[in-house]
């Protein structure tokens, strides 16, 4: 019983932490284009 309880407490972790990764690559991507709009600008003036 224990194993098991390990086991979905594991996989239930691992579920989060995959999730979590794909929602900083996300965050990532916006702030990168943001740093290149303010870089256009920039360059611009």
């Amino acid at each position: 019983m224990k194993k098991l309880t390990l086991i979905i407490v594991s996989v239930a972790a691992l579920v989060i932490g995959v999730s979590g990764c794909n929602t900083l690559a996300g965050v990532g991507k916006d702030v990168q284009k943001a740093g290149e709009k303010i870089e256009d600008a920039a360059k611009k003036k």
